[in-house]
Formats: structure tokens, C-alpha cells, sequence
């Protein structure tokens, strides 16, 4: 099932469980950047009431007679539901169609509901030969029964023959197209820096959370390691995780907020007295981090200057699903000498 799916069912108290004479007030989707939205896009219309937006998603292909053929065939219908399952997709003369398993639930004005499973067919000509007027990604087909399961059993597990992406690969489409839109103003490219680098570094973990069973089967967690920017000496990374608890998620790392004391506080090259732990901050982006496959582990490695005599280092622990932070070091000292002093740590055994 559809992570982006699942999302609007959550919220479908105020998207898609909105009687129709609250549908203007549903927000507006109108996304045709891949075949599900698309689909979510042509039910966001019809919830809104805004059947000339859902008829423009099809193409030559119409689903009645006529745009009041159309309209008419809603006017008892208050809402529907949507559910999707995985996108296949293949390629032929020049186009790419996409084959979308979807199940819908349609509550009529009267209470009365129905649930209804099968496929849309999505088609993209290749925008690069398109000439004028440019024909966006539409639906070119579609097929579909009464189901007698729940809406959320009733998704087909595939439509046609196209390959179905994995798990995986789902997830990181997600996981960049969140990254890009909370961090395409942020991040860059910089010194050093390559457009290879847009590709996130991606790990499978496989775990058994710490309430689980003897005999329960292994859990998987997706880690997408996105690079964000790079400086003289240091470079940041972002942090995307996805569990089955969780869903897909942005990782956010704690860290100490520490008190340096120097023997002359107007001097940050002046010998230290005393480091200490005053509270904790949280993070978006770790500077100098790696994932450690061997060891469940991101750490990181932030230098304060480049001779690296000056430094913050940290470890956080994967357990339960996600990060925590176990150790903590900082050298404070401008000293010409790597000397760390570790402030916190719950890694080493006593």
C-alpha cells in the first residue's frame, strides 16, 4: 500500500472523509509528477466538486459520453476514498505507461457505500518529441469491480506486466522528493562538490526490536543519507529513515548544548577548565558523518578549524527503529594537539 496513500487516510477526517458540501474546503492537489498523484490529484477534484479539473486528467480515452455525462454520474455521490498499491511501469514507441492498483470506497448522499478495486493506466509521451499543445502525463485507461474486502485488502497487488519497483526503490523516490523539497534552497553543491553526489547513500538494516518475540521474523529499516553541502574542511549530510512503525521519516540527532569555561573567556584559545553538559539541542544535519553497517552506527566528526585540534565528535546507537545518542566528545583546546574529552557515553562498557 502506498506510503502517500496511507497518509491522506490519516488525515482523512479533513481530506478524504469531507462531506461534499465541505469539498472546497479540502486541500488543493493538482500534482501530475507521477502516476499516483495523478490518480490522487483526479479524486482530490472530484471531492472539491471540481469535475472540469477531473475530466481534463483523462486524455482522448473519456470515461463518458460527455463532460455532463461525466458530472451527472457524481451528483449522489458525497465522497470517495482512495487507496494505492505499488506502480508498474514500461516503456514503448515513444511513451511511458504506468500501471496504477488502486481501491476506492464511494459513500453515496444517502449513506450507502461501495468499495471498488482495479486499475488505471497512466500514459507520458516522451516530453522531449512532444510538439503543441504539450499533453501532460493522463489517464489513458482503466478497470474496475465491486470488491467484498475492506478497502484497505481490497488493492490489487499488481496491474499488467510491468515490472513493480521494489520496496526500496518506492522509498527512495519518497525520501528525494522529500529531501528536495525541505532542502532544495539549503543544500548545494559547494567546494568539492558534484552533481553525482545528488544520489543519496542508501543501507537495508535488518533488527529485532526489543519487544519482539523469540520467533518473530526480522524487521527492515531503509536509511537514505542525503549530502546537503561541503566547506573548507567539513561537509553535512541529512538523514531520511523509514520502519514499518514509523513510515518514512527525517532523522533529527540529539546533541549536548555545552558550557566551556576558559581561563580567559575572551580568548577562545586560552587553555579550558571545564566542560560541561547545561541541556540538549536537536539537530537536522550531521557535519562528517558515516553510517557503520557493522556496528548500527552514525557517527560524526565536526572540526572547528582545519588542523583539527579543535573538534565535536558524536555516536548515535540504532535500537527500536531508530538513532540515540550514546557518546559525546568535544576538544575544546586550540592547543595544535588531538585530545578529545568524551562528556557523555552510554556505548562503552564499564
Amino acid at each position: 500500500m502506498s506510503i502517500r496513500s496511507l497518509a491522506l487516510l490519516a488525515l482523512g477526517a479533513s481530506i478524504l472523509h469531507a462531506p461534499a458540501a465541505l469539498g472546497q474546503d479540502l486541500p488543493y492537489q493538482d500534482d501530475r509528477s507521477d502516476a499516483e498523484a495523478l490518480i490522487e490529484s483526479y479524486y482530490n477534484a472530484v471531492n472539491r466538486r471540481e469535475f472540469a479539473r477531473a475530466w481534463d486528467y483523462y486524455g482522448e480515452k473519456k470515461p463518458a459520453a460527455d463532460f455532463d455525462a461525466f458530472s451527472d454520474g457524481y451528483v449522489e455521490t458525497e465522497r470517495v476514498e482512495l487507496v494505492t498499491g505499488p506502480v508498474g511501469e514500461e516503456g514503448a514507441a515513444g511513451s511511458r505507461f504506468f500501471n496504477v492498483p488502486i481501491a476506492i470506497r464511494a459513500t453515496n448522499t444517502d449513506g450507502s457505500e461501495q468499495v471498488f478495486s482495479g486499475c488505471y493506466t497512466a500514459r507520458l509521451a516522451s516530453p522531449q518529441i512532444q510538439g503543441v499543445p504539450f499533453q501532460p502525463l493522463h489517464i489513458s485507461d482503466w478497470s474496475f469491480s465491486k470488491a467484498q474486502e475492506p478497502l484497505e485488502d481490497a488493492v490489487p497487488a499488481q496491474c499488467g506486466d510491468a515490472p513493480v519497483p521494489s520496496e526500496q526503490k518506492v522509498l527512495l523516490r519518497r525520501a528525494k522528493e522529500l529531501f528536495e523539497t525541505a532542502y532544495s534552497d539549503i543544500c548545494g553543491w559547494g567546494a568539492g562538490g558534484d552533481a553525482s553526489q545528488k544520489e543519496p547513500e542508501v543501507h537495508t538494516i535488518s533488527y529485532h526490536a526489543t519487544y519482539d518475540g523469540p520467533e518473530e521474523p526480522a524487521r527492515q529499516a531503509h536509511l537514505f543519507r542525503f549530502f546537503c553541502g561541503m566547506g573548507a574542511y567539513n561537509e553535512s549530510h541529512v538523514y531520511y529513515i523509514s520502519t514499518e512503525l514509523d513510515g518514512l521519516r527525517q532523522l533529527q540527532f540529539a546533541e549536548p548544548d555545552l558550557q566551556i569555561r576558559r581561563e580567559n573567556d575572551d580568548d577562545s584559545e586560552s587553555p579550558v577548565e571545564d566542560v560541561r553538559i547545561v541541556g540538549y539541542t536537536v539537530e537536522d544535519q550531521l557535519v562528517n558523518s558515516f553510517y557503520s553497517p557493522e556496528e548500527h552506527t552514525i557517527s560524526s566528526h565536526s572540526k572547528w578549524r582545519g588542523v583539527g585540534d579543535a573538534s565535536s565528535s558524536g555516536l548515535w546507537l540504532f535500537r527500536d527503529g531508530s538513532f540515540t545518542l550514546v557518546r559525546y566528545e568535544v576538544d575544546a583546546t586550540y592547543d595544535g594537539e588531538i585530545n578529545p574529552q568524551t562528556v557523555l557515553d552510554y556505548y562503552t562498557a564499564p
